[in-house]
């Protein structure tokens, strides 16, 4: 019987389920491609190979590293993510042959599957030369303070970029870089080394105010300087998107540390009565709630950064109906950055209501899983870590996909491996190897 028990730990049984996952993923990603190719140009041609084989090859590649140096890891988290990613290439892969068509040279599926195969290796990199996420525990302040100088990077003189009205990039030669997509990595090691040692003493109770039981007055400070913190990025770099992402995350891993609904209700409503104050200073912030409430108004739908390219990403979803027009059958490339922010227009428009539900549904259980990797934890830096890595992916689809469906206003996040863009493939690989690798050491906690 020991002798069978021995055996069973050495076959890595996760990992056999992983390899068969990717197999069906890739297997997707393959048809999506190839039904692309047969609906615009009628043959399928060898870019084929060179859109799918390499995003393959990596992912397969992660697999067999996952194999030998995490074998306890997650076995749903690889498969999915290769899902998305290979069906984010696909649609840009598509929009990129309507503009071959229009001879606009302005092309993004062949970088897009560089970034991929970059990411994918970035994440492998986190399972290899990270043999165990505890030790993050001693880089907490650290953390914090890199995670602030990445927020404030794009506003620095020289090397910040202002981009469609947001100041989100910074460029150093010919590189540019979106810093606020490491930075969300870097904060959320901070919050989780943070609340864990300050834990106890806020869920230390205040006074009744109204029935309702306050924290002391020197437990809201945190909450006071991330407030701070994200009204400075709200009003320095107009981006609404990472202000919202960046508080959102704070008062989620506040609520999951101390169990206390009244931090929640607190953040918010400093969140909300700020936001309304900046917005009546007018510029970037109240162009975009005036074209979230009013999208049709003519001044705005012809205006400059108006609401044209809200009205015509939801003319889009409109076209696709309920089972979409299928893949190469619809216009997504009338929607201005249909491969970045409103990439999800161009799915729902292809895919229909019946697709996206679909891919919402493989980002609910990819969050899923990482709250089930939380659960299974003993420890609460990992509990919180694990947490927090998972509601980045959650809080960023909600205010992508809120906004193009107009839920929330409109920000300018992407959303999670599905759009084009290299700095926020890379930040989510790497999520994902940071949670492969804490997955990995549930086992060896409970053993």
């Amino acid at each position: 019987m020991a002798r069978s028990l021995n055996i069973a730990r050495v076959i890595p049984r996760n990992r056999n389920i992983e390899a068969l996952l990717l197999l069906f993923a890739v297997g997707i990603n393959a048809f999506e491609l190839a039904q692309i190719q047969l609906s615009v140009i009628d043959v399928v041609n060898g870019d084929f190979f060179i859109y799918w084989a390499p995003i393959a090859i990596a992912a397969f590649v992660f697999h067999l590293v996952l194999r030998f140096r995490a074998r306890d890891a997650d076995s749903l988290l690889l498969p999915l993510a290769v899902l998305l990613n290979g069906l984010g290439v696909a649609m840009i892969y598509r929009l990129d042959l309507a503009k071959i068509a229009n001879h606009d040279t302005d092309l993004f599926a062949f970088k897009q599957v560089i970034w991929t195969v970059v990411a994918i290796a970035a994440a492998a990199a986190v399972v290899l030369y990270i043999p165990n996420h505890l030790f993050l525990r001693k880089y907490v302040y650290l953390s914090g303070v890199i995670g602030l100088v990445l927020l404030i990077l794009p506003v620095v003189p020289f090397i910040g970029r202002r981009i469609n009205g947001a100041s989100l990039w910074i460029a150093i030669g010919g590189f540019t870089f979106q810093p606020g997509e490491l930075a969300k990595i870097a904060l959320t090691i901070f919050f989780a080394g943070y609340l864990v040692q300050r834990k106890d003493s806020l869920s230390v109770t205040g006074r009744k105010i109204l029935g309702v039981q306050l924290p002391r007055a020197r437990e809201l400070g945190p909450i006071l300087i991330f407030w701070v913190a994200s009204l400075l990025v709200l009003v320095l770099e107009k981006d609404l998107g990472t202000s919202l992402l960046f508080f959102g995350l704070f008062l989620v891993m506040i609520y999951t540390a101390t169990g206390r609904a009244i931090y929640v209700a607190v953040g918010m409503g400093m969140f909300l009565v700020s936001g309304l104050l900046v917005s009546q200073l007018g510029g970037y912030v109240q162009g975009r709630i005036d074209s979230w409430l009013n999208p049709l108004d003519d001044t705005l739908y012809n205006a400059s950064g108006g609401s044209y390219q809200l009205v015509q990403g939801m003319f889009g979803l409109a076209h696709g109906g309920l089972t979409g027009t299928g893949l190469g059958g619809g216009f997504p490339q009338l929607v201005p950055l249909a491969e970045s922010d409103f990439i999800i227009t161009s799915i729902g428009e292809e895919l229909g209501l019946i697709g996206l539900f679909a891919v919402f549904a493989v980002y609910i259980l990819f969050v899923a899983r990482g709250i089930r990797i939380a659960v299974n934890h003993t420890d609460d830096f990992s509990r919180l870590l694990s947490v927090g890595l998972s509601f980045v992916i959650a809080l960023q689809c909600f205010i992508v996909i809120g906004g193009v469906t107009r839920v929330v206003p409109l920000t300018g996040l992407t959303t999670p491996l599905l759009a084009a863009g290299g700095s926020s493939l890379l930040a989510n690989w790497i999520i994902i190897g940071l949670l492969l690798r804490i997955s990995d050491s549930v086992r060896s906690e409970t053993a």
